[in-house]
């Protein structure tokens, strides 16, 4: 076989390398998968003063002065943290008592407690109670059944009396499906280390993949392998949010491969699959010369269709610049598009600016459009209310709770949504950015981009599919132009655009997760 030479061996085993070193980290930072773990740090652990390491009397004032019986006295930081995959419950504790967890300062007596929460987390100051389990007792401190979603920790400052600074200090309790375990932690005198060990032990596998890969590149022979070039037509068509990616696309293929004819006929997603299942249906056992892009996957029952991933496209809500709002919320918008509110001056930016004296005007795709599907999935958790407008100038519809319009493209949403005072609609991140007289709005105080969808931290996302009657022959058009959109570089093009493709490696990771 062409592609069996020592080069590509050398490179498929490289990647191999590198993503079984990727998968061995995850592995190692988490264990399993679905584990619940309680790990906890020792942040400090100090004398009152510093006579145990200069062997003179320590100057103390005030409180310790007035004590004797602290004179040897130390304080310990502790942080007790959710460091697994998954959220933990007060259910969740197993043991029978009523606490949780149990803190044991061996060979110390405890004289003083302090529990703290990071910013935002004050809720949790809710639980520590005596009511709750929160005692002391000697050495030990008795701990409620803190709930704690993952990330999330709270802190022990404790006074204690009697042993010294590096006695063991060890927090131990029962959790469903999980454990509780040490965490190494830099105290302040420490110098904290760079990287952590998983992160050198990937770092050093993946440079010496990136060496060997480029010097695969560097040392092979220079003349270049052949594109696979196809001759014929080609029509592509569905989403129109995605068009302007095969457009180009298309033009770039025709200009590198003489003989080719590649027309970009964009209507909708749904009716981009519906079209390719009729003509393969009609083709009787043959693959028709045609691309379906959607956006978002296919329904059910096409399923003589096949689906390639392309990449990850990013959606963004716009408004007319009548509306000085920045950004929604998405609980705001969905009371938008449920018709709880009805004007702009029922709402207020994240900067607290209430919006101007104008009524809500949703402008929407109707029911083919992928991007109105995403929208209802993503954002809305819902359908949206059926239309109560045909030019969306007028409310034809007065008893509907919402003045909304249906428009057939992108081109037109946005040509409306900046021709119309206090109208709001959505489209693709790239088209967003060419009319005047509209904005786009951060959702959830994010604003839409590639970058806001590699943290998964924008929801208004999805998957671009490509799809085929069947697989497509061997040296088709089909097929050659599928390699064309999906790598090399296609995936600079697609990049251009806005949109992440699926074969890089960011996209790898997402188009995996979202699939």
């Amino acid at each position: 076989m062409e592609w069996l030479s020592t080069e590509n061996v050398v490179a498929l085993g490289t990647a191999l390398l590198g993503i079984l070193a990727s998968v061995g980290v995850l592995w190692f930072e988490r264990r399993v998968p679905a584990h619940r773990r309680i790990g906890y740090r020792i942040q400090l652990d100090t004398p009152v003063s510093s006579a145990e390491r200069s062997g003179r009397a320590g100057v103390r004032l005030g409180f310790f002065q007035e004590n004797p019986h602290l004179s040897d006295a130390t304080l310990v930081l502790l942080r007790i943290e959710n460091d697994g995959s998954q959220s933990i419950g007060d259910g969740d504790y197993t043991g029978r008592e009523l606490h949780g967890l149990t803190a044991v300062f061996t060979s110390r007596t405890i004289h003083g407690l302090a529990v703290t929460t990071p910013p935002g987390e004050e809720h949790l100051l809710d639980h520590f109670t005596t009511a709750a389990g929160l005692r002391h007792a000697g050495d030990t401190v008795y701990l409620p059944r803190v709930p704690l979603n993952r990330g999330r920790h709270f802190k022990l400052l404790v006074l204690l009396t009697g042993g010294a600074v590096g006695d063991p200090i060890r927090v131990a309790g029962g959790l469903r499906d999980g454990d509780v375990s040490l965490n190494r932690a830099t105290t302040p005198d420490d110098t904290p280390p760079l990287f952590s060990r998983a992160s050198s032990m990937i770092t050093v596998l993946l440079t010496v993949c990136v060496v060997i890969l480029a010097s695969i590149i560097v040392l092979r022979d220079d003349a270049p392998s052949p594109m696979g070039c196809a001759r014929g037509s080609l029509t592509i068509t569905g989403s129109t949010a995605f068009a302007p990616v095969a457009e180009d696309l298309a033009a770039k293929y025709e200009r590198d491969c003489e003989g080719s004819t590649i027309t970009v006929d964009a209507r909708s997603s749904a009716e981009g699959v519906r079209e390719l299942d009729e003509r393969g249906a009609a083709a009787k056992g043959g693959s028709p010369a045609l691309i379906a892009l959607s956006d978002g996957p296919k329904t059910a029952g096409f399923d003589r269709l096949r689906e390639n991933r392309v990449a990850v496209s990013v959606f963004t809500l716009v408004v007319n610049d009548s509306v000085p709002l920045k950004g929604l919320s998405t609980t705001d918008v969905r009371r938008a598009y449920r018709g709880d509110v009805s004007n702009w001056n029922q709402l207020r930016g994240p900067d607290g600016v209430r919006g101007p004296d104008l009524p809500i005007v949703l402008v929407s795709r109707n029911s083919e459009s992928g991007t109105r599907a995403i929208f209802q999935r993503r954002v809305l958790d819902a359908f949206e209310q059926a239309d109560s407008s045909t030019d969306c100038r007028h409310k034809d519809d007065t008893t509907a709770r919402v003045f909304r319009c249906e428009l057939g493209s992108t081109e037109r949403v946005l040509a409306t949504v900046a021709a119309t005072p206090g109208a709001i609609g959505y489209t693709d991140l790239r088209s967003a950015s060419t009319p005047d007289g509209l904005h786009r709005l951060a959702l959830d105080g994010r604003f839409a981009s590639v970058d806001a969808i590699t943290d998964g931290a924008y929801p208004y996302r999805e998957i671009e599919y490509a799809y085929t009657y069947g697989d497509p022959p061997d040296g088709s058009l089909v097929s050659s132009f599928l390699n064309y959109l999906m790598r090399g570089s296609g995936q600079d093009v697609v990049r251009t655009h806005g949109h992440l493709p699926c074969a890089s490696p960011e996209g790898l990771r997402i188009c995996a997760e979202m699939g």
